[in-house]
């Protein structure tokens, strides 16, 4: 019987542990889900046939390796910086690895000595990134395939909440973890149009985003993410004159967290001690220029804008001008932050969050007509626990680790899901998932 070992029973692992242990039986292999916390774990896989529950500190060398040796297939749903470890042990152990984060240049590394040891490294097989490559290479394939020249490609992705539960002016509810959103675009975007290479520090993202329409949906801010020239050559495509990777929020959201990261409330390289009855107005005063004067005609003199101002408002909304106690002792700003927001951009049980993706295509045919592809996608998650978010990035993960068990995934060393290979298949399947592109082409 194989045997697959899932590290991590976050919020994003539902719909992964319930497709594996929904073929667990019948095609013979067990899931074991491990977690610091074996209540967790028991959670998700409430005791079903072939699946296992266990307690696991991946900081204890030991045990990490005990399970990784006892397993055929790991899948590492851990945060990025933990992955490396697990790495190692799956190369010198031979085992397959799966997770949904960026390839580092740790785990970059490991290639030799994963291909000598016949082990795959599949990583950014989730949502963004995971959906965005293989239905992006779909497209970039047939253009090629057909003779076309591609010329442009943007690609953007936003996890968001669906219009039937956005009750809060930012458009925003935590579907994921709230750290990476606080810390969102810290390293320098890196990207290019029309053949020139543009590159935005974080203290300039967020006021240098376009606008994308989407059918059906209205208008949303997009605003480049880390470095976009990297997958030229991984999408084989480095001729390009524009390529540009980005995330999408409800429009004026990249205004007014541009206000937060302008002040310096994002920041987590410092740590702030705290007095008591410290408040979150304290905290803003702080930021501030100035003193004395009215908190919110402070703000309009550092933002340059009105009271009435939409900007102004959002931020108000939040409570981060409120006489309300911090309750923390030492903490950065980008904690401080985190904690207020977790309070107010709370996905409530019934509410539903949304996953939008749009990638844009131009290209010259054979006929060298310059030709314009949209393909958007649109999922709406059921509720709280059952998300969108954990829909596309779990349903993915879990198709390689059935392929790879089966035997049909060939590929070894450390990859992304670029090839046909990997991504004819899972992206047909998805499908009866609900999980489908609508494609527009035009002259």
């Amino acid at each position: 019987m194989k045997k697959v070992l899932l590290i991590g029973a976050g919020k994003s692992s539902g719909y992964l542990i319930d497709y594996l242990l929904g073929c667990a039986v019948a095609e013979n292999f067990e899931l074991t889900v491990a977690d610091l916390s074996v209540e967790a774990a028991l959670l998700k896989t409430k005791e079903m046939p072939n699946s296992r529950a266990i307690a696991l500190d991946i900081n204890n060398a030991e045990d990490r390796l005990l399970q990784i040796n006892n397993a055929n297939i790991v899948i590492s749903m851990l945060p990025a910086f933990m992955h490396f470890p697990v790495a190692k042990d799956c190369v010198a152990l031979k085992k397959h690895l799966l997770t949904a984060s960026y390839v580092s240049p740790e785990i970059m590394s490991l290639h030799e000595s994963a291909l000598q040891n016949d082990v795959l490294l599949l990583n950014e097989i989730g949502l963004d990134p995971g959906i965005d490559h293989m239905s992006a290479m779909k497209i970039i394939h047939e253009i090629q395939n057909n003779g076309g020249e591609l010329t442009s490609f943007k690609s953007f992705c936003g996890g968001l909440v669906a219009p039937d539960s956005n009750n809060n002016p930012w458009g925003y509810k935590f579907s994921w973890n709230p750290r990476n959103v606080i810390l969102a675009g810290q390293s320098t975007a890196q990207f290019l149009i029309d053949g020139c290479y543009k590159y935005l520090p974080y203290h300039r993202l967020f006021e240098s985003s376009e606008i994308i329409e989407v059918a059906g949906y209205g208008r949303f801010d997009a605003y480049a993410n880390r470095d976009s020239l990297s997958y030229r050559k991984n999408y084989g495509i480095e001729n390009i004159s524009t390529m540009v990777r980005g995330t999408l929020r409800q429009h004026l959201y990249c205004e007014a967290w541009h206000v937060f990261v302008s002040l310096g409330l994002t920041d987590d390289s410092i740590q702030i001690e705290l007095p008591e009855h410290y408040t979150y107005a304290d905290f803003i005063s702080s930021f501030l220029p100035g003193i004395g004067k009215d908190l919110i005609l402070r703000l309009c003199e550092f933002t340059g804008k009105s009271k009435s101002n939409e900007i102004i408002k959002m931020i108000q909304w939040t409570g981060i001008l409120a006489p309300v106690a911090v309750g923390l002792k030492k903490a950065s700003p980008a904690v401080i932050l985190q904690q207020l927001l977790e309070k107010k951009w709370v996905l409530e049980p019934k509410d539903k969050d949304m996953i939008v993706m749009q990638h844009l295509f131009e290209y010259l045919n054979n006929k060298k007509e310059i030709k314009k592809i949209t393909s958007t996608l649109v999922v709406v998650g059921e509720h709280s626990e059952k998300t969108a978010m954990a829909k596309t990035v779990g349903l993915p993960m879990a198709m390689a680790v059935r392929k790879l068990i089966k035997g049909e995934i060939k590929l070894r060393g450390v990859r992304i899901p670029v090839m046909p290979e990997i991504y004819e298949p899972i992206l047909k399947e998805l499908k009866d998932y609900g999980i489908t592109f609508q494609e527009q082409e035009v002259v």
